[in-house]
């Protein structure tokens, strides 16, 4: 067996080595960081581009679905822009929600996702939106192209999650707020704003 070509040598750094998708905006790739099953908090650590413990979850509370981020995006001031209540994003690639009904039960995995919508939220003053997808061909779940084809008890679910995940006992102001729920038509514009962000801060 030949050895291998010097580009295929070392994987790719999952936020700059991978693409947004050629299906963007509507279907877009995923680096998934976390399953419905982890109870500690796992990001991907940008320097190295491995994927790191960020704390465990102090509750029993878990991601109602998969949960990580698209490549190649950047909250940063066009984001920002797009929110009614803060002028900045959170300086993070874009983080999304991907539904599926067969478990998924590892992460630091890539697929396919169709964006349907998304939740606004507000982390210490800062635009840290939260886009929701279902996998791509997904048995259930595919058919759905905008938030409405969504049970609203699942949405809420979710919206519920962001609002609580960060809760420690004895501190009531975590400065995290969901004050939007949107559908798809905003949630492309927010991947858009994203995408442009990224070039800002690292070229075309």
């Amino acid at each position: 067996m030949p050895f291998p070509s010097p580009f295929h040598r070392w994987r790719p750094h999952p936020w700059h080595g991978l693409t947004v998708g050629d299906r963007a905006p509507e279907v877009v790739n995923v680096y998934v960081e976390m399953t419905p099953y982890d109870a500690v908090k796992y990001e991907i650590d940008k320097d190295t581009g491995y994927l790191a413990v960020d704390r465990p979850q102090r509750f029993s509370s878990q991601p109602p679905t998969l949960y990580g981020f698209i490549p190649r995006t950047y909250c940063g001031d066009r984001v920002g822009a797009l929110s009614d209540t803060v002028d900045e994003g959170d300086l993070d690639p874009l983080d999304i929600c991907v539904l599926s009904e067969r478990p998924i039960e590892r992460a630091e995995i890539i697929l396919s996702a169709r964006i349907v919508g998304g939740l606004h939220m507000v982390d210490g003053g800062e635009a840290d939106d939260k886009i929701i997808a279902v996998l791509e061909g997904d048995f259930v779940w595919g058919n759905a192209r905008d938030i409405d084809d969504l049970p609203p008890a699942l949405v809420e679910r979710l919206r519920h999650y962001f609002l609580t995940y960060k809760m420690v006992p004895g501190e009531d102001d975590l400065e995290v707020e969901v004050d939007t729920i949107y559908g798809a038509d905003h949630a492309r514009k927010v991947l858009q704003a994203s995408i442009e962000d990224y070039a800002d801060l690292i070229g075309d």
